[in-house]
């Protein structure tokens, strides 16, 4: 089906379950890599590990970021240019956005690559743990140039049309990183840099897979003769800031955590934020399912001028994001337990009593987290890029960071009830953005 059947003319209802079930399954299929990476280096490798790659993980989410940055803000003018019937323009954006990815990737690689003793001496890691963290870090660093394309190949994959390709892509994904990561780590008995390199290996196979079709020029996006102008690059840029802020401030919120963490709890509390990282990196696939798949559905008929359409669209989405945050809250606050015994065994009473406090404390994140993701998701479709910003910021570094402050004389406990705090504030920040929006679409139409 092309795009303009799909996005345009099919019923929005059939279309939300057409987007956002495939979409839901393939990113959460995506995510399982870095919980069975978690589980793996958790149960075979020990505490200390576990702990190293969490301190290294926000520098390996940074490593993605801009090659988040340059997938998203491209996914959405191609599919504005889609809807507007240039699709000339539509390739040449594609074909530059993949070179820019691989780019940035080398870039961003090879600096992290050298920086990273520095980088965890600065945070106070322990020296056993600084250099298993600089260890894992290196290799993502090192093959960064040809990973760094898989999640943006997934956003293009939709606006072609092939949803479920891209599902069967995250899903063969997962499965070959956990295939990887057991033999290297449980069979070959490797230590922490093999955890990084299955992972790697992984996205490798399924960036060739991803992009065969494009290169063979099967889809409905081609590659061309590139044309750089700096209009496009501004668009992709200021298109791909919300995701990117929030991947970026998210990062920085999370290093400042755990130099926090360190200080107040030791090797311990950042094992438990780990812990919650992991929970979340399940719950927001599920969320980008129900909003972020049908980003280019909204974004081509923004471009075509149907605002009817795209109200439909968000009913479905928004709604969904709903149920699917208050399921998540209702679980963890029940099972704090058994989402504990799945990363770390044999730990002692006072360890999982305080891993079941801050998780039933996150919990409560979930119930307004839905409504600020769906919002950030909308404005990010319609080009709405600064509000879109605002929200991503403030609700991944501004709010946090804060918090911190706010809640110190609370001690880990104002930690771990900083995320619901977050989330409250972003909500309350994002129904002001959409009645904003709201209220200019009723005197003005897309441009």
């Amino acid at each position: 089906m092309d795009s303009k059947a799909l996005f345009a003319n099919t019923p929005p209802g059939r279309l939300f379950w057409m987007a956002a079930l495939p979409g839901s399954i393939g990113m959460l299929a995506s995510a399982l890599y870095q919980l069975i990476d978690g589980i793996l280096v958790g149960q075979v490798l020990g505490e200390t590990a576990f702990a190293a790659i969490n301190l290294a993980m926000p520098f390996v989410i940074i490593n993605f970021a801009l090659a988040d940055l340059i997938g998203v803000g491209s996914a959405v003018p191609i599919a504005v240019r889609l809807g507007q019937g240039e699709e000339r323009a539509a390739n040449n954006i594609f074909t530059c956005a993949c070179l820019m990815i691989v780019g940035t990737g080398a870039l961003i690689g090879t600096a992290l690559f050298f920086a990273a003793p520095l980088l965890f001496r600065l945070l106070g890691a322990e020296p056993e743990l600084a250099a298993l963290a600089t260890e894992y870090l290196r290799v993502y660093a090192l093959l960064s140039p040809v990973t760094t394309i898989i999640f943006a190949s997934d956003n293009y994959l939709r606006i072609c049309g092939k949803i479920r390709m891209s599902m069967w892509l995250n899903i063969l994904m997962s499965i070959l990183t956990a295939l990887f990561e057991f033999t290297l780590l449980v069979v070959l008995d490797l230590g922490i840099w093999a955890a990084a390199l299955a992972s790697s290996l992984g996205m490798v196979a399924c960036v060739a897979i991803a992009l065969f079709p494009f290169a063979r020029g099967k889809l409905q996006l081609k590659f061309c003769r590139p044309r750089f102008t700096a209009g496009m690059v501004r668009q992709i840029v200021a298109c791909g800031s919300p995701n990117f802020l929030n991947n970026i401030s998210g990062r920085i919120t999370s290093i400042l955590m755990n130099a926090v963490l360190l200080r107040l709890g030791g090797q311990n509390a950042v094992s438990i934020y780990g812990i919650l990282m992991y929970v979340d990196g399940l719950i927001q696939p599920l969320l980008y399912g129900a909003c972020d798949s049908l980003q280019p559905a909204v974004s081509y008929n923004w471009g075509a001028g149907s605002l009817k359409r795209i109200r439909a669209i968000e009913g479905y989405c928004f709604s969904a994001a709903a149920v699917i945050s208050l399921v998540s809250a209702g679980a963890l606050f029940c099972f704090p337990g058994a989402v504990t015994a799945l990363f770390l065994s044999d730990m002692d009473a006072a360890f999982l009593a305080t891993a079941q406090t801050a998780i039933r404390l996150f919990a409560l994140t979930y119930l307004t987290r839905w409504f600020s993701f769906a919002t950030q998701s909308l404005m990010t479709a319609v080009e709405r890029s600064l509000w879109a910003s605002l929200i991503s910021l403030s609700t991944a570094l501004l709010f946090p960071v804060l918090l911190i402050a706010a809640l110190w004389p609370l001690g880990l406990t104002g930690i771990w009830l900083n995320f619901a705090a977050t989330s409250l504030l972003a909500g309350l920040l994002s129904l002001w953005v959409l009645l904003r929006f709201l209220r200019r679409c009723r005197t003005a139409t897309p441009s």
